[in-house]
């Protein structure tokens, strides 16, 4: 067979065409290139972000805040685990049971839920603070896109008897009022962060690490006993509520070292309820109102004169009938006092008298008698450092018109807050030295400032002690056991630019044992409305329960006897013996 002679033709492409395509190719390698460098290079941080907001979280890693905590190391104030609830809206997947638990295990209905994740924000809290049984129930429905965390929640196992004093915190754990604010640098910690990567449900898969550790906060001890501060709660509010009054506050200190022993107020309302405090129902009536302080301010007045010699203490003022006209404006006592036209220094004190203290002040310049009150610390706020502190008003003494120095020498024409008016006090604890107050344990190391000599300290306690004698305008400040000084304060309110009928402040300031001042013990009753309202029939019962409590609570020595009381009809004996 003869071999097939037929000749093969390779296919002819136009060069073109090669080219063309080579070119595509190349151009097409070339845009993958450069999309590759863009993607890689300039955009890649973008990129990298955007992937890692989606994907990764740096979640607060809460610090625990420090406790508050009285004077023996009881804890007024501490931090317990709760859980917080948060969502990443655009990954949540809600099942219709998922969202009927959701909302059940809030306390929420299911149309606030979705209110809550309609939004445009990448996190929204569904819920803080809640407990640790409710954030297992919501962790239980494994809902895409929620997460549940720990965190801490702020408890006061004082409830309200503290209140004003202690203050609250946010949902931070961060202090909003009170000693919460005031000492929230001390007691905060600071937050930690961890990185981590989450999936589409919101579950962590990937730990990156810690990226700051939580400092955990510290320890306050506070100069509150909180035994002391719970039966000055409780005789302020039996004083509050007998005689129908707006409210009233209680300050107990201890006269040597400057520390406030109670700080009560009433009405008041619970630590860590935040809609009181938007209401005003946190605040601290002790340190933030103002009032005239009436006859308390008497005194410093005549403290003031024997001080500077234009009084002796033995002297004897005329005193024709209860009023005494200056200047046009007419003074009065509710009483007339003294006999043969005149009344001894202690007399005035005793029953009280505004005209005796108007014409003591009478002789003294105006320049010392502002000067020895500013040193008393009138007109200046006591530093107790809790928030809202008020400072005061004591005018300058240029001003002063003859009937104006008349009037703040008994207590008008001036204001004061109830810390302040005992703080002062304790220059008659002190043989006329003033003591710094503080809410926080000194061990007994406070700064004292000489006001007056102890010589004139000596001249008017006795006085003082006088004035709640039987014939004293204060014998229900008696404590049994006790020997007690002190003095009452009723003075008118305000209302505009007159002075309101009806409208009282009852006041009762003291300290006991006379013979060795342990403490001083301040009441303030503010619009007491039933039908009483002088200071010696209002606040002095509540001193009197406050102090003479306090007294034996803390074992200190009595410094006067015991009443007797008869037995089984027989002889009279002592109740008790006398503590050496």
């Amino acid at each position: 067979m003869k071999a097939s002679t037929r000749k093969i033709v390779a296919p002819q492409f136009a060069v073109w065409r090669v080219r063309a395509v080579a070119y595509g190719l190349l151009v097409g390698f070339a845009v993958l290139a450069g999309r590759g460098v863009y993607l890689q290079v300039v955009v890649h941080d973008d990129l990298t972000k955007r992937g890692d907001a989606r994907t990764t979280r740096d979640l607060v890693l809460p610090a625990h805040r420090g406790r508050l905590l009285d004077r023996e190391g009881a804890v007024l104030a501490s931090s317990v685990p709760a859980r917080g609830v948060f969502a990443f809206p655009d990954q949540v997947e809600l099942t219709a049971p998922q969202r009927e638990g959701l909302a059940k295990a809030l306390n929420l209905r299911p149309k606030d839920v979705d209110q809550k994740l309609d939004t445009e924000r990448d996190l929204v809290f569904l819920a803080r603070g809640i407990s640790p049984e409710q954030g297992q129930a919501i962790a239980a429905l494994k809902i895409a896109g929620v997460v549940v965390q720990t965190e801490f929640k702020r408890e006061y196992p004082s409830q309200e008897v503290m209140g004003q004093v202690l203050g609250i915190t946010n949902v931070d754990d961060l202090g909003q009022e009170g000693l919460e604010l005031a000492q929230n640098d001390w007691l905060s910690g600071k937050p930690g962060l961890r990185r981590v990567t989450i999936d589409r449900r919101g579950s962590v898969v990937e730990e990156h690490g810690s990226l700051r550790t939580p400092q955990q906060g510290r320890d306050l001890q506070l100069a509150l006993d909180s035994r002391v501060q719970h039966l000055a709660f409780r005789e302020l509010k039996r004083g509050v509520d007998a005689h129908r009054a707006k409210g009233g506050a209680v300050v107990v200190l201890d006269a040597k070292s400057g520390e406030i022993v109670a700080l009560a107020n009433y009405p008041t309302s619970a630590p860590g309820d935040r809609a009181a405090a938007a209401t005003g129902g946190l605040r601290n009536r002790a340190v933030a109102d103002l009032f005239e302080p009436g006859s308390t301010m008497k005194p410093f007045t005549i403290a003031t004169a024997i001080e500077i010699g234009v009084l002796k203490p033995d002297a004897l003022i005329p005193m024709l009938g209860s009023t005494y006209t200056l200047n046009g404006a007419t003074i009065r006592d509710s009483h007339t006092i003294g006999s043969n036209g005149v009344a001894s220094v202690t007399e005035i004190i005793q029953k009280s008298s505004n005209v005796g203290t108007a014409k003591i002040a009478e002789r003294l310049p105006n320049e010392v008698m502002w000067r020895q009150l500013q040193r008393a610390g009138f007109g200046r706020a006591p530093q107790t450092g809790v928030p809202g502190e008020a400072h005061g008003r004591l005018r300058a003494p240029q001003s002063w018109r003859p009937i104006e120095k008349a009037t703040m020498s008994y207590g008008y024409g001036l204001s004061v807050n109830l810390v302040q008016l005992a703080r002062a006090y304790t220059v008659f604890a002190n043989q006329g030295a003033l003591v710094d107050v503080t809410l926080l344990k000194n061990g007994g190391a406070a700064r004292h400032t000489t006001v007056y000599s102890p010589t004139t300290i000596r001249d008017v306690l006795p006085m003082l002690e006088k004035a709640t004698s039987k014939e004293g305008t204060a014998p229900l400040a008696q404590v049994a056991g006790y020997r007690v000084a002190g003095k009452t304060g009723t003075a008118k309110k305000l209302a505009g630019a007159t002075y309101s009928e009806g409208r009282y402040v009852a006041s009762y300031v003291g300290l006991a044992p006379v013979s060795n001042p342990r403490y001083v013990v301040a009441v303030m009753i503010d619009e007491p409305s039933g039908g009483i309202f002088y200071g010696g029939q209002v606040a002095a019962p509540v001193f009197s329960s406050v102090m003479g409590q306090t007294l034996r609570l803390m074992e200190v020595p009595y410094d006067a006897p015991l009443p007797t009381l008869p037995v089984a009809g027989e002889t009279v004996i002592a109740i008790a013996r006398e503590r050496n």
